[in-house]
C-alpha cells in the first residue's frame, strides 16, 4: 500500500494497524517514497550461557567402553 505524506498523518493509526496485521505500507514524499512500515519479526530469545548449570549430570565412567563392546575390542 502506498499513500501519501498528508494521507499518512491522516490515517496514521489505520496505517500502523496494517503493518502490524502484515502489510507493507509506503509513506510518499511527492512521488518519492520516504518511508515505510513494516512489522517486525519476533526476536527468538537467545538462551543465556550458563543457564542450565546443575541441571546435566554425566556418571563417572561415561567414556568407559561398553560391557557389549569388549568383544570387537580385542
Amino acid at each position: 500500500m502506498q499513500v501519501s505524506v498528508t494521507e499518512a498523518a491522516a490515517n496514521l493509526n489505520e496505517l500502523m494497524q496494517a503493518a502490524i496485521n502484515g502489510e507493507e505500507v509506503i509513506v510518499l514524499n511527492g512521488d518519492r517514497p520516504a518511508i515505510k512500515f513494516t512489522p517486525i519479526e519476533s526476536v527468538k530469545p537467545r538462551p543465556k550461557f550458563g543457564s542450565a548449570k546443575g541441571l546435566v549430570w554425566m556418571s563417572d565412567d561415561f567414556d568407559e567402553p561398553l560391557a557389549e563392546m569388549k568383544e570387537y575390542m580385542e
